[in-house]
């Protein structure tokens, strides 16, 4: 994966595309990784550029189906999918009076959603292999979450939305 650029960006929202950027290289099983803002913005992503690099691979015995691309690639689709699954989950652990969510896993045939609060509403979503180490992906997320949460003040949040804009 190709670093994106970050000419121009604040030191902290430098860090956090490093942060990301170290995630997705760092941690065996990870596809792609999105932050996303409270209100479904797209901040963060691995894929900044909008293509597909976590794509299944075409159709064949065992395989999963080839993917349609959204509108801006595998970034948007795994964006859309955080906010829904963030909102979801929310509403369904305050109905039930749990707290606050803090992870979120989907395990599918084809690979594994996690979705966690990182502050403030934003959310950190990773798309990983189906025989990924659910743990060491969980852990590496909390980490993620740690070093960023303090980080992502609504200055730095919309520099990212600006970064992400810009993106062609």
């Amino acid at each position: 994966m190709t670093a994106p650029s970050t000419y121009g960006l604040s030191t902290q929202a430098r860090n956090l595309q490093w942060l990301l950027t170290d995630l997705v290289e760092e941690v065996p099983g990870v596809n792609s990784v999105a932050v996303v803002s409270s209100d479904g913005l797209l901040l963060l992503s691995s894929d900044p550029g909008g293509t597909a690099s976590g794509a299944a691979p075409g159709q064949g015995q065992g395989q999963a189906p080839a993917r349609t691309k959204g509108p801006r690639g595998a970034s948007a689709d795994l964006a859309t999918i955080v906010s829904g699954l963030g909102s979801l989950t929310t509403g369904a652990a305050a109905l039930m009076e749990y707290g606050e969510v803090k992870q979120t896993m989907v395990a599918m045939e084809h690979g594994s959603v996690f979705v966690m609060a990182i502050s403030d509403g934003s959310l950190l979503g990773v798309h990983a292999t189906p025989d990924c180490d659910m743990g060491v992906v969980a852990y590496h997320m909390a980490l993620f979450v740690g070093r960023a949460g303090h980080v992502l003040t609504p200055e730095v949040r919309s520099e990212l939305r600006q970064s992400m804009e810009n993106t062609p």
